[in-house]
């Protein structure tokens, strides 16, 4: 019986060590968190095309090397035939690929809002509606430590209204800031 216990107790232990350490040793190039801020031209994409120049910044936590969540908020202005400005503000999963010496890949999918006003001869209007992103792109580590990156990212985005989804396109390019380490 205390033969059995005995090892009972070392199997349990070496199973929490190989865990713990399998666990514990990918995530070391992985940060806690990044702090990305882009310059986000946005293409709706109906009709004729309009075209939005236009900022974005996300902030994303990582739970572990490949998952993590984001959140991202873009604001952008237009002149069709009128002034048209719109913001998006957006929050869900992000995947990433942390092989890569310098490259880390990644795709996610944003639901969230956004909220367009167009304004024409002093008259403002405009509403909110979902809106959703589904894209990806690639963070280029800069640096020995990587602590920043450039960050090239495409999304499609749906914009949904009135029971139909306006398609539209986001290039993006910017710079991510690492924060942390997991």
């Amino acid at each position: 019986m205390e033969r059995s216990h005995l090892r009972l107790k070392k199997l349990t232990f070496a199973v929490f060590a190989i865990s713990f350490l399998a666990t514990s040793s990918p995530a070391q190039d992985t940060p806690a968190a990044d702090l990305a801020v882009r310059y986000s031209p946005l293409y709706i994409l109906k009709g004729y095309t309009i075209w939005m120049n236009g900022s974005s910044g996300s902030l994303a936590f990582n739970a572990n090397h490949w998952f993590g969540v984001a959140g991202d908020f873009g604001v952008y202005h237009g002149y069709p035939s009128e002034s048209l400005t719109g913001e998006t503000y957006m929050v869900g999963p992000r995947f990433s690929y942390r092989k890569l010496d310098r490259l880390v890949p990644f795709a996610q999918a944003l639901f969230g809002g956004s909220h367009f006003s167009a304004s024409s001869g002093g008259i403002t209007g405009g509403g909110n509606q979902f809106a959703f992103c589904l894209g990806g792109g690639g963070d280029i580590g800069l640096g020995s430590s990587r602590k920043l990156a450039l960050r090239l990212e495409g999304d499609y985005f749906g914009i949904r209204s009135s029971g139909s989804t306006t398609p539209a396109a986001r290039l993006s390019a910017g710079i991510v800031y690492r924060i942390g380490n997991k």
